[in-house]
């Protein structure tokens, strides 16, 4: 059978969350954190292994509290996201406090992943199409051995991802009317108000997006030789950055859309109407756990997930 993974990146500090250790919040009636609802999704669709990137202080602590247990359904492995895990050479800049964005996280599993593999962020919760659709896409269409990169992303309404409760960043895509995508832009500060959806790019400049657009939620399917890209990539990252930098970061989706420019890469969106949400502020928390109550009720789920 072909090894499909699953990565979940865990390795966030959850500033937002006000310190708590937001992925490893319990959500689900018995007690389930996200994570549970997106490895359970993930093997309906037929994944076969799960590898956790997490912090290493943060090991015990996440072992007790999913590791262990899922451990009893499928293969699992570790990576581990560090600030000073750098390329030779280098050194963490003064004053740096964050590891170094989602691909430097995705590139902590090289060697660990034998054939294809899905990307998710931990506190996410993406909905059971998307898996489907990746997992399809990756044992039937995708090319693993072509010289453009093929990938694969679930697409998500952005309508379907915004907070109530404050400002959210999102990859906002571009695709050319046949599902392969253009380009995608990381924009920040998405919130909608009563005049109507506000956006900023990087430098804190408005710009105008739709609520029907698609929108990268990283939830990328990949090939194995991807992370040899994102190995070469990493120094050169790291050298461009400017003098006291300490706040950029090495971001899947910027790394993407790069390829796509150059024509290294072709992704095909997977739209999903599935409605995203996740736990990004603290007031965010309740309206999850209302949603998944939502989904137990309608008979989506198990209300023990994993019960015999």
């Amino acid at each position: 059978m072909r090894e499909t993974t699953l990565v979940i990146m865990a390795a966030g500090i959850g500033s937002r969350f006000g310190g708590g250790i937001k992925q490893l919040e319990p959500v689900g009636p018995g007690g389930e954190i996200i994570m549970d609802y997106s490895i359970h999704d993930a093997m309906e669709a037929g994944f076969n292994k799960v590898i956790f990137i997490i912090r290493k202080d943060l090991e015990k602590d996440f072992k007790d509290i999913i590791g262990n247990r899922i451990e009893k359904l499928l293969p699992v492995e570790y990576a581990y996201q560090e600030l000073e895990a750098l390329p030779e050479g280098f050194e963490v800049t003064p004053g740096r406090t964050k590891p170094w964005g989602t691909g430097q996280a995705v590139l902590t599993v090289k060697g660990m992943v034998k054939g294809p593999f899905l990307v998710i962020n931990a506190d996410d919760y993406y909905g059971k199409e998307g898996f489907r659709k990746i997992h399809d896409y990756m044992v039937n269409t995708m090319d693993t051995d072509s010289e453009v990169y093929d990938l694969c992303m679930g697409g998500f309404v952005l309508s379907n991802t915004l907070s109530e409760n404050g400002t959210v960043t999102r990859g906002v895509c571009r695709t050319d009317g046949q599902g392969i995508l253009t380009n995608v832009t990381e924009t920040y500060n998405i919130q909608m108000k009563e005049d109507g959806l506000h956006a900023t790019d990087e430098a804190g400049n408005p710009v105008s997006i739709s609520p029907d657009q698609p929108v990268s939620m990283n939830m990328w399917g990949l090939p194995q030789s991807f992370l040899d890209e994102l190995e070469k990539g990493f120094p050169q990252f790291l050298s461009s950055l400017k003098e006291g930098d300490v706040k950029s970061e090495y971001l899947l989706p910027k790394i993407i859309d790069q390829l796509v420019q150059r024509g290294r890469a072709r992704v095909r969106v997977l739209d999903t109407p599935d409605k995203w949400f996740g736990v990004t502020y603290k007031e965010d928390k309740q309206a999850v756990v209302d949603a998944i109550k939502g989904l137990v009720d309608a008979g989506a789920y198990k209300a023990k997930l994993f019960a015999d």
